[in-house]
């Protein structure tokens, strides 16, 4: 069969990348199972010491709470993300269509530094939030959301939202209203409409939009950086305190190794969780 030579053309560039991907991964890998040799740059022998250290409680610890905060996070962004997504499908006027889809993805087109440090002005003691509550009477004193694990997910989740948003509206514009007007024509009222209907239909995109957002919070990096100034520990940052501050770069490497494999492991839970899901949807 011969090659056609437009399509080797486009296909090289994706492949070279591909190739560079690997060989980053490959080398990552490698360094995690070498020892760590204090005041060199250089690793030593082969040893599954990184690996062991990671049932310390202290390191543990670090990968639960991130564990925590991706959840919570995806969680948020998916109450959020959907009346909005509902909102931009299902909106009979094109120019709120517009607004609320222009409003969802615009952060995409900012930088996440840019994003981060927005929220340290308003998530600051004389930020935005606080000045209004104490404007308002409610709050004496400032309510302290920067260096905390709230403000790290309140920033993740404008993080996360304009994906997740995507992801739901394109599962929502995939269902036929003529199900919903069907339902309401049986005497379904609008709440029995959406949780009958409306939202077993739309959980592909759901399912998929938590478990994006779950795996971009678990690699960001700027944002618990900056809003948590280090009190807020997650992989990502103990990563680079141990590979720019400490130069552990092994043990740095096992922690991403680690993560690597539990976002794998939870994108196979997605995937086996949508199967059924789109076996249903089939018929």
């Amino acid at each position: 069969m011969k090659t056609r030579p437009f399509l080797a053309l486009f296909v090289s560039p994706a492949a070279l990348a591909a190739l560079a991907l690997v060989g980053a991964l490959a080398a990552i890998l490698q360094y995690a199972f070498r020892a760590f040799v204090p005041g060199s740059m250089e690793p030593g022998g082969l040893t599954l010491a990184n690996f062991e250290a990671l049932l310390r409680p202290l390191y543990a610890g670090v990968f639960l709470q991130t564990v925590w905060i991706c959840l919570i996070t995806a969680l948020v962004t998916l109450v959020v993300a959907y009346p909005l997504a509902y909102a931009i499908v299902r909106s009979r006027s094109v120019t709120l269509k517009s607004f609320l889809l222009i409003t969802a993805l615009t952060p995409m087109f900012l930088g996440e530094v840019v994003r981060t440090y927005s929220w340290i002005i308003v998530l600051g003691n004389s930020g935005f939030i606080n000045s209004v509550l104490r404007g308002l009477g409610l709050i004496e004193r400032p309510i302290q959301l920067m260096f905390t694990t709230t403000g790290v997910v309140i920033a993740l989740v404008h993080v996360t939202l304009p994906i997740m948003t995507i992801m739901l509206a394109a599962a929502l514009s995939h269902i036929d209203a003529a199900y919903e007007k069907a339902a309401t024509s049986l005497g379904a009222g609008p709440v029995r409409v959406f949780l009958t209907v409306t939202l077993p239909l739309s959980m592909p995109g759901i399912v998929a939009g938590v478990t994006t957002a779950f795996a971009w919070t678990f690699s960001a990096f700027a944002t618990p950086q900056m809003i948590g100034g280090g009190r807020v520990p997650m992989v990502s940052t103990l990563i680079y305190q141990l590979g720019f501050a400490s130069f552990n770069f092994p043990f740095a490497a096992a922690l991403s190794v680690t993560g690597l494999a539990l976002t794998f492991a939870v994108l196979a839970l997605a995937k086996a969780a949508l199967s059924p899901l789109e076996r249903m949807g089939a018929h």
